[in-house]
């Protein structure tokens, strides 16, 4: 209890001494305290004191007691089109989870391609992949759909945790864990937080990154990832059961328990298929990404998949709606208020002697490392990606190079600990791996990403034109 108290008292303490100092040269006093008031909240977020909504309300309805920004300024960043996509996701991967179409095509996808072990690890890698354009929570995806069936799975095979892990569970649970991260980073709405940096490539350097360009540059790196990840977790975590016959019969005894297709089903399906060809083709029609997820959602009203009812219980994406347009208020005023501008020109002075290469090599692998001192992605990218494009604006770096390579890592970076995220955590806490397995797994995956993202991706990205 005491500990509780403290961690929600060591925010609060550290805006409290760096408010009453001045400013740095060349910054305003506005911009200075509203930075105080956003890394607060970053310190706040990275203790886990309070519930990240509950941080940002706080935050917000300080600046507005101490008249630091109006209740209309504060009130911006929940108006954004950014925001809104990502609670109309939340709100259509409930109906997806409530349908159990989600859990439908999981082990469909474990049935078709499961043939041995490693088969079975391309069945999860398949499962997310078909996930992860359309439920936006990875903690959603991961931890509430795909982990109880991997966590069955293992069961099933008798391997059980700390007695038999090493029969299959611990590789199913780490071919899950680092294929949800991968699935993530390949689209705009594989995960919670990806539109903060859309919305910032966009405030800093005036590109759109959307849900288009987010796909079309993680397409090859991201297939590529998931292609090796299989064989590479076989290699560090070699499953002792090569025969699986007990994991089929057991999936198709879940699917004939689920019954045929529901009408529901078949509609979400399609409704689903139409929205992500939209979202593909939007050089085509023009229609922006929210407007499409907009349009989705009210069919899937119209067509009955679902009710208004059953739709607004996901609490999940009302939350969101709070803490992500709190935050993209606080992002918007930085920029309003000059701070963004100075912080670019202090860090350019700082870094000059590099080129634009090893500036942004150096930014992508701290940003990436970084992570070990962060117990929430969310936060890491909040705390980070910003910066990171600040800083790259300063040395006039291609902003089709730097922009990638932040959101692609962002989420990638969570196969560092076992507590990096939600789904993470779920996994990790089935039981199947220990601690000291779990980091030595998860750097040397870094690795591998790093090979990949920064390696087959840079030539990919190339290929398409963007540098």
């Amino acid at each position: 209890m005491q500990l509780k108290i403290q961690k929600k008292l060591y925010p609060i303490l550290f805006g409290f001494i760096f408010w009453f100092l001045n400013p740095p040269d060349g910054l305003n006093q506005e911009g200075y305290h509203v930075f105080i008031v956003f890394i607060s909240i970053i310190f706040s977020l990275i203790l886990r004191a309070i519930p990240m909504a509950v941080t940002v309300l706080v935050g917000l309805c300080f600046s507005v007691l101490v008249k630091l920004l109006s209740l209309k300024e504060v009130l911006i960043g929940f108006g954004d089109s950014t925001t809104w996509l990502v609670v109309i996701a939340f709100l259509i991967s409930g109906v997806i989870i409530e349908s159990g179409l989600g859990k439908r095509i999981s082990m469909v996808c474990i049935k078709i391609v499961g043939k041995s072990m490693v088969s079975m690890g391309y069945g999860i890698c398949l499962s997310e992949f078909i996930l992860g354009p359309v439920v936006p929570s990875n903690t959603a995806r991961g931890g509430g759909i795909l982990a109880p069936i991997i966590n069955s799975m293992s069961r099933t095979l008798g391997s059980m945790p700390k007695r038999t892990p090493e029969l299959a569970g611990e590789y199913l649970h780490l071919v899950g864990a680092h294929a949800n991260l991968i699935t993530a980073a390949m689209f705009l709405t594989g995960m919670a937080a990806n539109p903060l940096i859309s919305k910032a490539a966009q405030d800093i350097f005036q590109i759109d990154f959307d849900w288009f360009e987010w796909a079309l540059g993680s397409i090859v790196p991201g297939v590529m990832g998931l292609a090796g990840l299989p064989l590479l977790i076989r290699y560090l975590s070699p499953p002792k059961i090569s025969n699986v016959d007990s994991i089929r019969q057991k999936v198709q005894n879940d699917l004939d328990d689920l019954g045929s297709w529901s009408s529901s089903e078949v509609r979400l399906s399609i409704i689903l298929i139409f929205m992500l060809i939209l979202w593909s083709t939007k050089p085509i029609h023009g229609w922006g990404t929210t407007t499409v997820a907009l349009f989705g959602l009210i069919v899937i009203l119209f067509s009955g998949v679902s009710t208004w009812e059953n739709v607004v219980k996901n609490h999940l994406a009302w939350d969101t709606l709070i803490w992500l347009g709190g935050l993209l208020t606080l992002a918007t005023s930085l920029k309003n208020l000059g701070f963004i501008s100075w912080i670019s020109s202090e860090m350019q002075q700082g870094l000059g002697s590099l080129t634009p290469f090893y500036t942004i090599l150096i930014l992508a692998l701290i940003y990436f490392y970084s992570m070990y001192f962060f117990s929430m992605l969310t936060a890491h990218i909040i705390a980070f990606s910003s910066g990171i494009f600040i800083i790259a604006s300063g040395f006039e770096a291609n902003p089709f190079l730097i922009v990638p390579i932040v959101a692609y890592l962002s989420s990638l970076c969570g196969c560092l600990t076992n507590y990096s995220t939600g789904p993470i955590i779920i996994y990790f806490g089935n039981g199947y791996s220990s601690p000291i397995k779990w980091f030595k797994v998860g750097a040397i995956v870094s690795i591998y990403h790093l090979l990949v993202w920064l390696g087959v991706g840079s030539l990919w990205w190339k290929i398409i034109g963007w540098w």
